[in-house]
């Protein structure tokens, strides 16, 4: 029985247990703070321990485990092994809880540990007594730990010690303030003219607490997914709902749909049912549903609907109408349905809440509204021409109707933009992407801002604030979209109503008659402000300002108008034209600096949505700041920082200034999905935080020295910690950003692991901001393209669109951060420029592709050097190609990487974009690749010197066949009956080894599908007619036409299975010991295994066969069944280093999951580790992981081709054909920063000197060099498959 050996420790309590173990608890933080933080460290224990778990209210037993809304429960948490301790972290931000009570269960064993009988408990301080003291300086803290610092002799220390004598001199001075010296005392004692250190240069600036400090947040809590939102359905789960309703009233013609979750479902269907608009609204509720309902004519506002076109069981009331659903009931499942007939009437949509039990069912507080597509009556082809996938059509072709009228003023533009928004609900994501499109347009000057119009400034600010109101309610109330919100909120502006707009229009006023400039370019600008004002007037002003700074000369007044983009043509385009040049008296400079300056600020808070000094100063305006006391905490820690920003935003030094900036951004984070009523002061605020971030480190980006690591970590960690604010779905950017915390708080100078484990964090973090790009690019481009055409927008502004809009954000400073410190990494290292995959030296003519997967079915007639962007992984490499070089990062042992070591192809990543630029330029030109060490030797050659016809052959050497397998009679056969007539050589080997490997090595149990067996099923009667379709297809692909190897495939999959086939099928695995997936799961199986032999069609094997001169023909598929083990990792052997040729050396590749994202080639590298075979406790990790996912599945089966076209000698066929999982694995964003294999060198070196002692058995059993594929589950080895190495 567990024992307390100290229950009075406030912060620290230890126990005794079982079996020699400790357990010992650290107490930091305080519930009034906060920031309690509990850790649990287990000591000398043996298995797996798992913390069972709840906290306490006071004044109440019961316990309640963490959530939105606290309940009552327990939670299990398992120990976590760090180094030789086990760890579990509470964190707890909830004031009102008391205590945590908590047993231990032994995880192996199903018994408890308890505290004599009962719960351990464990008390949470009200108080922190380190924050009762009296805040000390920073400069003073300095100060202390330098004087530390001086004493010890100045040594060379880590930015770990700095850390720590910081940390150390923080504690001497809390302890001289609780010991009652006063802080002026300190100060002064500190001060004095002996002590006071003077520094003249930045090693002694660093002494103490690092000018880059390791930042670390819990980045977790800013994880924003795609929101679901809280479904609870009475019926069927919300997935199957949508479906039923679509099935019962048909999916035929249906233009929109919208899908609602409350504590029900509403599904809301827009349909052309006989040339008629229908709106059909289905419910999964139970009992007398009622739709009270109106249509909106010419606006979003809510009118009766005519007489003539109410449903059935309707009656009018006050300006609406109301409908009693009718019971809707199907084989599948039942539904409450209204079907409303707006016959071919132009409304702008409906609005609609619905009374149930007593109550009523709101969007939000708010009425539910479907907007409306046009509709052209005589239009056949309407449904078909509504949407593509990828743009919602309707939007913009009404944006472009519309845009005639928008161009009369901005007033105009933001009430049209407001109701399009109100009307585009529906569409989701894709309808505020057309509105963000468009509102680009506009702000980039593509579109005109006023024409034959005045408007006085008090109207165009009231749109603007009702444009941006409603773009408030779908940041709160959308999650996923608040990224397209912030985009379009930095195109508008604030507006607001009230004097705010109509200061625009009194101010000049003042400042004209203050001095004196009543006529001129003063007027001719004042008569422009008080009929359209734009953003424009803030460029003019600012160029005013300069005009007058620089001593009234005019060039500067035109420089600055014309680096924005505003030409003497264009002032006179105005509606109130500007033609003059200013002209002011000298001695009214000052006051018209002052005045001007003023002037400024009222602009930019109307016009500006990215300017972050009004934004600041809209939140503290008036008595009652937007931020204010109600935040808590919140207000005093974010008041400081905007202090300090204002006074310091122009700052050369940009470290505080950026720290500064992030730090406001992350205590603005927890209140910006509040539904405060001015949100959207607090949201632009976050915005121009977010610009001034991105502006700032382009600024300070000279004076950056990337040769100290520390320096450009903490940049980095900021500008991570920015971008993971500003992103919906950030999963990713959240591991990277934890990841980059580990490697910045472990680095060592010069130490080539740390390099390693850091750049592997950068080349997924680039992935990462490609894949981004790539993203807004599919997104965004198809409606730039559509509207752009529409307005008349120039081509060059449509190409480019998403790339500027990329440009503009804080993506693209942190990418060029990386790509300036990578070099740096590589050189710590021991890296070069290339990663050599396929060592070959050759010659050839340089073609740049964007993918490789695009040319593979071509044949080139001389030896082609391809540079390609892009590796998909899919490949097979063309005929006549000698190397290839990329920017990508395929695995060593990747399928695509052994088939160009295989087919004597060189195989190169390069780092330096430089190097491949250049290369880019050599396009057709004549070069030679040399090796040199680990690198690459390129140089220009005279193609003179090249044989054209030399490379027209295959590369693959002649004289490789094989033989057509027959059946033998068996649709089923086990492992003890596997031979070479039978099954492919994986199943033979799999045979091979079981018996033969030692007990510690566990080997899958196999049965298998054999050869014929697949031709044998095709001539079945019941497959009489997809026999014949194949046969005529293959007639077609054998005249050259590749096409028809997707039709064949698709054939494939529409065979019917014999029943001898499944009663077979069903009695071996049963025999063997397998599990029979059941009449449910045949249906998957059998799909699974029709997969794999329809994979001999691939386009990429059947162009591999060809390329290898081998009779397709002749190609017979066995199927291997396994059963899949869902192991912690997956790995690829090669017992011969494919990379030196060493016969001496095992080279080895590892993910997390399943292997296909490393056979496969999957973005980002595997982490890799090479063994000598005479010292395998000493492995060398020479890559670390940098994959963004991996791929986890339940218990299931798994289904591996196994031709006879396979392993053949001098020509292994890696991945040609398929292998499938019966149940489709899940994709898991992967988290390297808690993950042992890469933090805990114990456990790494234990499991990789275990998987490389596994390699070097199986060699020994075959005699040979090995390809061995493997499963690390529990700390058990599996092998599934082992091959000859090629």
């Amino acid at each position: 029985m567990a024992t307390s050996e100290d229950k009075q420790i406030h912060r620290v309590h230890n126990f005794e247990l079982v079996d020699g173990m400790k357990l010992q608890i650290n107490v930091s933080g305080s519930s009034i703070g906060r920031n309690v933080r509990v850790q649990f460290q287990l000591r000398n224990c043996a298995r797996t321990w798992i913390l069972h778990w709840g906290f306490l209210y006071r004044g109440n037993t019961n316990w309640f485990i963490p959530a939105e809304h606290p309940k009552q429960g327990a939670l299990q948490t398992p120990f976590v092994k760090s180094g030789e301790i086990y760890l579990v972290t509470v964190e707890l931000r909830d004031p009102k809880i008391h205590a945590i009570e908590f047993v231990l269960k032994d995880g192996s064993h199903d018994r408890w540990l308890r505290l004599n009988h009962g719960n351990f408990r464990i008390e949470i301080p009200e108080i922190d007594t380190n924050t009762c003291l009296q805040p000390i300086p920073k400069d003073l803290i300095e100060l202390r730990a330098y004087q530390n610092w001086e004493r010890r002799g100045r040594p060379n220390n880590s930015p770990q010690q700095q850390q720590k004598d910081y940390n150390d001199a923080l504690k001497e001075l809390q302890l001289q303030l609780s010991n009652g010296i006063s802080l002026k005392d300190l100060q002064s004692s500190h001060m004095t003219a002996s002590t006071k250190p003077v520094f003249k240069n930045k090693e002694q600036i660093r002494y103490g607490v690092p000018s880059y400090p390791c930042r670390r947040h819990d980045v977790e809590k800013w994880l924003q997914k795609n929101y679901k939102g809280h479904v609870k359905t009475t019926t069927l789960p919300s997935s199957s709902f949508v479906a039923l309703v679509e099935n019962s009233l048909g999916a035929d013609n249906v233009i929109s749909r919208q899908s609602y979750h409350m504590d029900h479902e509403i599904v809301v269907l827009s349909k052309i049912i006989s040339s008629d608009y229908h709106i059909l609204v289905a419910v999964n509720m139970k009992g007398a549903a009622i739709l009270h309902w109106g249509v909106s004519k010419c606006s979003p506002g809510e009118c009766s609907p005519p007489p003539d076109m109410l449903p059935d069981k309707s009656k009018m009331v006050a300006g609406a109408c109301q409908t009693y659903f009718t019971d809707i009931a199907t084989a599948r499942g039942s539904f409450q349905m209204v079907d409303i007939n707006l016959q071919k009437r132009k409304f702008v949509g409906i609005q609609f809440v619905i009374w149930l039990g007593g109550s009523w069912i709101k969007n939000n507080g708010e009425n539910f509204f479907v907007g409306l597509h046009p509709m052209d009556p005589k239009d056949k082809n309407f449904v078909s021409k509504v949407d593509g996938d990828d743009k919602v059509k309707w939007l913009l072709d009404e944006i472009s109707c519309r845009e005639k009228e928008a161009e009369r003023s901005l007033m105009h533009r933001f009430n049209i933009a407001a109701e399009l928004t109100e009307r585009c609900k529906g569409e989701g994501e894709l309808g505020l992407i057309a509105i963000m499109v468009w509102m680009r347009f506009m702000a980039c000057r593509h579109l005109t801002w006023n024409k034959n119009y005045n408007v006085k400034p008090r109207e165009i600010s009231e749109a603007q604030d009702r444009f941006t109101n409603l773009l408030q309610k779908i940041y709160l109330s959308q999650p996923n979209d608040r990224e397209i919100v912030r985009l379009i909120m930095a195109f508008v502006g604030r507006g607001g109503q009230g004097d705010v707009g109509q200061r625009i229009r009194d101010e000049i006023l003042v400042i004209q008659r203050n001095n004196g400039c009543k006529t001129g370019m003063m007027e001719e600008w004042h008569q422009k402000l008080h009929n359209n004002t734009s953003p424009d007037d803030i460029i003019i002003c600012e160029a005013l300002l300069n005009y007058i700074r620089c001593g009234f000369k005019i060039d500067a007044y035109w420089q600055t108008l014309n680096c924005h983009g505003l030409s003497k043509q264009k002032l006179a385009s105005y509606d109130r034209p500007i033609v003059s040049e200013p002209r002011f008296r000298a001695d009214a400079k000052e006051s018209l600096t002052h005045d001007l300056t003023m002037y400024l600020k009222t602009l930019k808070a109307v016009h500006s949505g990215a300017d972050l000094e009004s934004a600041i100063e809209t939140c503290y305006k008036g008595h009652n700041s937007v931020i204010s006391d109600s935040f808590g905490s919140l207000s005093s820690k974010l008041r400081e920082c905007l202090t300090f920003i204002k006074a310091h935003i122009h700052d050369e030094s940009i470290n505080q200034l950026m720290e500064k900036l992030v730090d406001s951004r992350i205590e603005l984070h927890p209140v910006l999905g509040t539904a405060c009523g001015r949100a959207k002061d607090l949201l632009f605020l976050d915005i121009s935080l977010a610009s001034a971030i991105k502006t700032t480190m382009e600024r300070g980006l000279k004076d950056l020295n990337f040769s100290h690591p520390p320096e450009i970590m903490f940049f980095i960690s900021l500008l991570l910690e920015s971008l993971c604010l500003s992103v919906v779905n950030n999963e990713d950017l959240i591991y990277c950003t934890k990841d980059w915390y580990r490697v910045s708080e472990s680095y060592r100078t010069n130490d080539a692991q740390w390099a390693l484990q850091a750049k592997a964090i950068l080349d997924r973090l680039q992935l990462v901001l490609a894949e981004r790009s790539q993203t807004y690019q599919k997104k965004f481009q198809p409606s730039v393209k559509y509207l752009g055409c529409l307005l008349g927008v120039e081509k060059y502004a449509i190409d480019n669109f998403t790339e500027e809009l990329v440009r503009a954000q804080s993506e693209a400073v942190l990418s060029i951060l990386i790509n300036r410190f990578e070099p740096v990494l590589r050189k710590v290292a021991n890296l070069g420029c290339w990663q050599v995959i396929s060592p070959v030296e050759v010659c050839g003519f340089i073609t740049s592709v964007n993918e490789l997967i695009t040319l593979q079915n071509k044949v080139y007639r001389r030896p082609t050097i391809i540079i390609a962007s892009r590796i998909t992984g899919e490949e097979e490499i063309p005929v006549g190609v000698v190397a290839v070089l990329t920017p990508d990062m395929p695995d060593v042992l990747s399928h695509v990487s052994i088939r160009a070591r295989n087919n004597k192809v060189c195989f190169a990543t390069c780092f330096d974009q430089n190097i491949l630029r250049n290369l880019r330029l050599k396009e057709g030109k004549a070069v030679s690749i040399r090796l040199k060490s680990t690198n690459l030797i390129i140089s220009d050659i005279s193609s003179s010197n090249l044989s054209l016809s030399s490379s027209a052959l295959p590369s693959i050497p002649r004289g490789i066949t094989f033989k057509r397998k027959i059946f033998r009679g068996k649709y089923a056969v086990s492992v003890e009956d596997f031979t070479p007539d039978m099954v492919g050589a994986k199943s033979c080997n799999s045979k091979f080894l079981r018996g033969r490997v030692p007990s510690w090595i566990k080997i899958p149990t196999s049965i298998a599908i054999p050869f014929g067996a697949f031709e044998t099923v095709l001539s079945e009667n019941i497959n009489k007619d997809i026999a014949n379709k194949i046969s005529r297809l293959y007639k077609f692909i054998n005249g050259g036409d590749l096409s028809k190897l997707q039709e064949i495939q698709e054939a494939v999959l529409q065979m019917s299975a014999p029943l001898s086939l499944i009663y077979e099928l069903k009695n071996k695995m049963r025999s063997s010991g397998m599990p029979w997936p059941g009449d449910e799961g045949w249906n998957l199986a059998w799909r699974s295994i029709k997969k794999v032999w329809a994979s001999k069609w691939n386009e990429r094997a059947f162009i591999s066969c060809r390329k290898a001169n081998l009779n397709h023909d002749n190609l017979c598929m066995a199927v291997l069944i396994q059963e899949t083990i869902c192991g912690d990792y997956a790995f690829v052997i090669h017992t011969k280093n494919p990379l030196s040729g060493d016969n001496s050396e095992i080279y080895t590749e590892i993910v997390k999951g399943l292997g296909e994202t490393l056979v496969g080639a999957y973005p980002g590298r595997a982490m890799s580790f090479v063994t000598k075979k005479n010292n395998l406790k000493s492995p060398i990790v020479t890559c670390y992981p940098s994959k963004l996912i991996g791929l986890f599945g339940k218990p299931s089966i798994i289904f591996r081709s196994d031709s006879n076209g396979e392993d053949l000698e001098k020509y292994a066929g890696a991945g040609l054909y398929d292998s499938v999982i019966m149940n489709d694995p899940e994709k898991v964003i992967l988290d390297y920063s808690r993950d042992p294999m890469v933090g805990d060198k114990s456990f790494q070196t234990s499991v990789f000197s275990k998987i490389a002692e596994t390699g070097k058995i199986i060699e020994s059993l075959y005699g040979y060099p090995q390809d061995i594929e493997g499963v690390l589950k529990d700390g058990l080895i599996y092998v599934v498959q082992a091959r000859p190495q090629m």
